[in-house]
């Protein structure tokens, strides 16, 4: 990722919008996309698993997998905002000791990073320029599942990209979105020897779930 892309990340997700979203997560639970991604990966057992959650946000994957048997969790996240959220929720439920953070560009910090039988990024390939380092990086790291929510490459999408990214540039942050070809992205993942079985689409928004 370029240090660009990372110091819009810190700007855009910052204090502010991460104790917004803690407090959305604690009122009404993990947003739709996400709880269905959860549902999906749940649904093969969670207890005495391990999880590698990259761009975890407040932690909402990580805390609803602790709560239902998870071993341990590690987060990686280029939010330091989003971190601390994270971690204090993870305190907050009791789960502070069973998980680990690290903050910066995962591609980066890959080497570092142990294989989870478990990895998912929510809503973070759409932040990430060089998609086939970070979904190759990525799923190489997932000992049996692999799961993901991206944006959609469809008519809308590709219409809203451009606007989205002219309104960070007006306010002069260097944080953009981007809409990676849905073939491209399957292609990556499935050439580390994951295969697709769950696939559900929203109007934006596609969760896909494979398994090695």
């Amino acid at each position: 990722m370029h240090c660009c892309q990372c110091e819009g990340i810190e700007t855009f997700f910052d204090k502010k919008v991460a104790k917004r979203d803690l407090k959305r997560y604690r009122k009404k639970g993990p947003v739709r996309t996400t709880r269905i991604l959860i549902e999906a990966l749940t649904s093969n057992g969670i207890p005495g698993q391990t999880l590698l959650d990259i761009g975890g946000g407040v932690g909402a994957i990580q805390h609803e997998f602790l709560k239902a048997g998870l071993e341990n969790a590690t987060n990686v996240d280029a939010s330091k905002a989003y971190i601390a959220s994270a971690q204090e929720e993870a305190g907050r439920q009791g789960f502070a000791d069973r998980v680990s953070y690290h903050h910066g560009d995962f591609v980066d910090l890959a080497p570092e990073i142990e294989e989870a039988d478990i990895v998912t990024l929510d809503r973070v390939i759409c932040c990430y320029d060089d998609m086939e380092r970070l979904v190759g990086l990525s799923a190489e790291r997932a000992g049996k599942l692999y799961g993901v929510v991206y944006p959609r490459d469809n008519w809308l999408m590709k219409v809203a990209r451009p606007v989205i990214n002219f309104v960070f540039w007006l306010k002069g942050n260097p944080f953009r979105m981007f809409v990676h070809p849905t073939q491209a992205v399957d292609t990556r993942i499935q050439e580390s020897g994951l295969k697709p079985y769950f696939h559900r689409k929203t109007a934006i928004w596609q969760v896909v779930v494979y398994a090695r």
